[in-house]
């Protein structure tokens, strides 16, 4: 079978970013900064760098700073001009993102409502989801889309959690190895360590085709009361292939304070200039 290539990619920006209050009362999380870029930057930039054509944001209320910021700023522009400084900083608006389309999720009913509510810009094509909580480094996604070209179907991203914390996350029951691939035989969304048939978590990454929003049409509710996305990949396994990678990738979950705060030290001590003032902070601490 031929599968149509990955050309659209869906960012579930709605959330409200409690686990960050009170900074996201009035700032979306995903413009949150992680050194000197926002963190939807980040997903963007990885989608990017994986042929990713369309950005479909899926926002709410108070979002509109995401779509500002891929804008071009003519009045900031004029005035550095101006002053003679450079542009260079402001890459977001000037590098060519590609066409950004954006809509709303009017309700916070999961992530799998979320993916829904971008039905009618997907289309009949493949699509990749991208979680910006989850900022992955380097980019995970190119090497999903080279999974996709070689296996077809349906690619999740994985890594192994501690068995204690599968209850946090989509688990996989594994089948066949493929190198870096396994063959997904089942999915549950947070079990409990007893009732784990793995400890591959699935975590902020997709590559999904088209009929999963067809599955997501009967809006039926999962763990917490939330339209899941995974049982409805789930039903869409032993239909369609079904496969899952992992990558040497540092996953840094920045949906809450420790994991945003870790993000910008391992950042940092990569980033030439804010390193040396790091590593003299850290030595005196």
């Amino acid at each position: 079978m031929s599968w149509k290539p990955v050309r659209k990619a869906v960012f579930p920006v709605a959330g409200l970013g409690t686990r960050l209050l009170p900074a996201t009362k009035s700032i979306p999380k995903e413009m949150l900064t992680i050194v000197d870029k926002p963190l939807i930057q980040y997903a963007v930039d990885e989608a990017r760098e994986a042929g990713i054509e369309q950005l479909i944001f899926v926002t709410g209320r108070g979002k509109a700073a995401l779509d500002d910021y891929f804008d071009i700023g003519f009045e900031l522009e004029a005035t550095m001009r101006g002053r003679g400084k450079s542009l260079d900083a402001l890459d977001p608006s000037r590098s060519g993102y590609g066409e950004i389309v954006s809509v709303r999720q009017q309700q916070p009913l999961g992530l799998g409502h979320a993916v829904w509510c971008a039905r009618q810009v997907v289309g009949d094509e493949p699509f990749a989801v991208l979680l910006p909580d989850d900022l992955m480094v380097p980019g995970a996604l190119k090497h999903m889309v080279a999974a996709y070209g070689e296996l077809g179907g349906n690619i999740l991203l994985t890594e192994e959690v501690p068995s204690e914390r599968t209850a946090s996350y989509g688990v996989i029951t594994p089948g066949e190895a493929r190198g870096r691939a396994v063959e997904v035989n089942g999915l549950v969304e947070k079990p409990q360590p007893a009732d784990a048939p793995s400890n591959l978590a699935v975590i902020g990454r997709y590559i999904l085709q088209p009929e999963i929003m067809g599955l997501l049409d009967a809006q039926e509710p999962g763990a917490g009361g939330e339209v899941q996305l995974t049982d409805a990949m789930a039903k869409l396994i032993g239909r369609q292939p079904f496969h899952a990678v992992t990558v040497d990738a540092v996953r840094h979950d920045c949906g809450d304070k420790a994991g945003f705060v870790l993000a910008n030290l391992a950042l940092g001590m990569a980033d030439d200039e804010v390193a040396p003032k790091l590593r003299d902070f850290l030595g005196g601490a």
